[in-house]
């Protein structure tokens, strides 16, 4: 697998944390890959052959050729179908929110085609994307499409903004009451700000902040035992730390460790 990150123009800087590239050859014996969730949005375009994704054990459907993917609230499980190739932009957890044009409530856990977000532009830029033959002038054919949103559209909300860096910057350790009264503002009017914003409550992003360090230590493999790592990533205890992590993961840490985990190795190792 090659996978590459690319940084996006200062104009879109506040908004997208990065583009980034898949590519792979066909696998004999394709495996799935467990994706979990990291408070990011993404727009994805397959100009390599589809996903499919899984739904539960028995049932799939096959991912569209270009979508937008809401906030995960709980792991993702997909598999290839042949050549990977893949161009995607990976926003804040903010980011999306000025090209928005459904609530983004609505698109959780949902691969949404871009036909259905903006209608005829999004198959038209779905189709330079995917016709366009390297990931630089996919970049300039995106940042155009974007940038053409942001004119008519308002600024992100301050105090929502200065949530989230409050809770990146503490690893998702804060509880949602300290980050209230560090920021001063009322822990209703905050869960409402985030709930049109960005899709998840406080506490939800709070809790996917804090899972990726400890996916980072997990695959970074720095840590001595699987109590150590509760420790490190401040759960309240053991018992804490597995409930957590399962919630996000549908497995244990022990388990998850177990996984075939080449695309959670590339997304979220540093």
């Amino acid at each position: 697998m090659k996978y590459q990150t690319y940084k996006p123009h200062t104009d879109l800087s506040a908004f997208i944390k990065c583009y980034w590239t898949l590519e792979s050859p066909k696998e004999e014996k394709p495996q799935k890959q467990t994706i979990v969730p990291d408070g990011c949005m993404e727009m994805i375009f397959h100009y390599g052959d589809l996903y499919r994704q899984y739904i539960d054990k028995t049932k799939s459907i096959i991912q569209p050729r270009c979508f937008v993917f809401g906030q995960l609230s709980q792991s993702l499980e997909i598999e290839p179908m042949g050549t990977t190739g893949i161009f995607a932009v990976r926003f804040h957890p903010e980011g999306f929110i000025p090209f928005a044009t459904i609530p983004i409530k609505t698109m959780e856990n949902r691969a949404v085609p871009l036909t259905e977000l903006f209608g005829e532009k999004g198959n038209e830029i779905a189709q330079k994307i995917l016709t366009a033959p390297i990931t630089n002038q996919r970049i300039i054919l995106i940042e155009t499409f974007l940038n053409e949103y942001l004119k008519n559209t308002n600024i992100i909300n301050n105090i929502v903004k200065s949530v989230v860096e409050t809770i990146i910057t503490a690893n998702g350790q804060l509880s949602i009451h300290e980050v209230s009264e560090r920021q001063k503002i009322n822990r209703r009017k905050l869960e409402r700000s985030f709930a049109s914003a960005i899709g998840l409550s406080p506490k939800q992003l709070s809790k996917t902040i804090r899972l990726q360090a400890t996916l980072k230590l997990l695959l970074n493999k720095q840590f001595t035992s699987f109590t150590h790592l509760a420790y490190e990533s401040e759960y309240y205890d053991q018992a804490h730390f597995i409930k957590d992590f399962k919630e996000f993961t549908g497995l244990t840490p022990k388990e998850f460790y177990g996984e075939n985990l080449k695309l959670s190795a590339l997304f979220y190792k540093d």
